[in-house]
């Protein structure tokens, strides 16, 4: 190489050095009276607010404070007596005396020579005090995510769980070997269909928030009902690098409104369905007859002679009665048929796809079981019964009507029979 070549490649060194992001220190080898900075660069002087006449000949102790660590600035003066290299993080303090995490790398220069000896340290250091701020504001975050009472969980673009907290496990009934690695569907129950699923991952992927209420299955195949707020998260770039979705165990609530509800739909005594719900049945089924030209029939029966029941017996007899007459008659329906208490001890069934001879025919049955029902501590009963099929145009009101009257006509034809109207 000749001098003009080696001096060109000195500038280019000096250059690079000078130009880099990051802060360069060179120091002599003097570690008993130093070491003495003899170099530091723009990088230097911009982290830590020196300029550059200021550090020279001074030792790099000036940067040092309360919290730099003690152990690692003696692990670094053994280290280097051995001719080693060293890397390590500690604090240094700038000019104006704020705090700031720095890594080093420092490394030993030595003459060319036959024995090689140290001549300077170099130490090249990044100022990383921005991503330890950064690891303690994730540190932060997860444990609140951790300490949080509502269940959390955060899953990857693919939906793949890489984060459930300790409320998500316990509500879930998975340990987390089980939930980590997993996907959602690991809790998917029966209560959503396919299209709910696609409407929620289109809404997401569009990197809008999905709001909704989802009912998991946990391991013991119980239910949990949870309100999510599934919210995405994207990097600088704007791309979607995960999904976190924060919960609410609404368990008790749901089952508090299903038991409002029943309460409101069914007979406190019978749990059978109540007359509103009858009345809703009976519209509901004269439509669809209606419409698709569809048979349909209706039973009312009446208790005979029950207010001696409850004269000569007591209410508790009459209450046990009733719900006795409810059972039997309810083991014998189909599926399809909606039997309720009507009102007092009336009763109504609604039919559908009977036609009336086959309601006649039910009924009669019917008729026969309460006859031969034995309660005990109550006394025998009969009932009254009377039917009738949808006629073209019928409303809830007319139909009712109908079947009212031939209940009637039931009883004052002797009571304990079946009438056809």
């Amino acid at each position: 190489m000749t001098i003009p070549q080696g001096l060109a490649r000195l500038e280019l060194l000096n250059a690079a050095i000078e130009d880099t992001a990051h802060s360069v220190l060179i120091t002599d080898a003097d570690l008993d009276a130093g070491p003495h900075i003899v170099y530091v660069n723009r990088g230097f002087e911009q982290m830590t607010g020196y300029r550059r006449d200021e550090v020279l000949g001074r030792t790099p102790r000036i940067l040092q404070g309360p919290k730099t660590s003690r152990p690692v600035l003696d692990d670094l003066r053994v280290t280097l007596e051995r001719g080693e290299g060293f890397d390590a993080e500690t604090i240094n303090y700038r000019k104006d005396g704020e705090p700031y995490s720095v890594r080093w790398h420092i490394s030993p220069v030595r003459a060319r020579g036959e024995h090689e000896s140290i001549t300077h340290f170099v130490s090249v250091q990044r100022d990383v005090t921005e991503d330890r701020r950064r690891e303690e504001q994730l540190r932060l975050l997860s444990a609140a995510l951790e300490a949080s009472g509502d269940p959390v969980m955060i899953t990857d673009p693919g939906g793949v769980i890489v984060f459930a907290n300790t409320a998500f496990l316990d509500l879930s009934g998975f340990d987390a070997d089980s939930v980590i690695g997993a996907t959602p569907a690991l809790f998917k129950s029966d209560e959503h269909d396919d299209d709910y699923f696609a409407a929620m991952w289109q809404q997401l992927r569009q990197g809008e928030t999905f709001r909704g209420e989802f009912v998991n299955r946990r391991p013991d195949g119980a239910k949990l009902h949870l309100e999510q707020t599934i919210t995405p998260i994207r990097d600088d770039c704007g791309e979607i690098t995960h999904f976190v979705a924060f919960g609410k165990d609404v368990t008790e609530r749901v089952r508090m409104e299903d038991e409002v509800r029943r309460l409101a739909e069914t007979d406190w005594l019978t749990g059978l369905a109540n007359r509103l719900t009858l009345g809703n049945r009976l519209e509901a089924e004269l439509d669809r007859c209606d419409r698709y030209q569809r048979p349909m029939a209706v039973i009312m029966f009446d208790i005979d002679h029950f207010k001696s029941v409850n004269d000569e017996h007591g209410h508790d007899a009459g209450d046990v009665v009733l719900k006795a007459v409810a059972r039997t008659v309810g083991e014998q329906l189909r599926e399809q048929d909606t039997l309720g208490r009507w009102g007092g001890e009336e009763f109504l069934i609604v039919l559908p796809e009977t036609d009336g001879e086959g309601a006649a025919a039910a009924a009669e049955k019917l008729r026969r079981s309460i006859a031969e029902m034995e309660v005990p501590d109550a006394p025998a009963v009969t009932a009254s019964f009377g039917v009738t099929e949808r006629q073209p145009n019928d409303t809830p009101r007319a139909i009712t009507r109908r079947v009212d009257q031939a209940m009637y006509q039931a009883k004052e034809g002797g009571r304990d029979r079946v009438v056809l109207l």
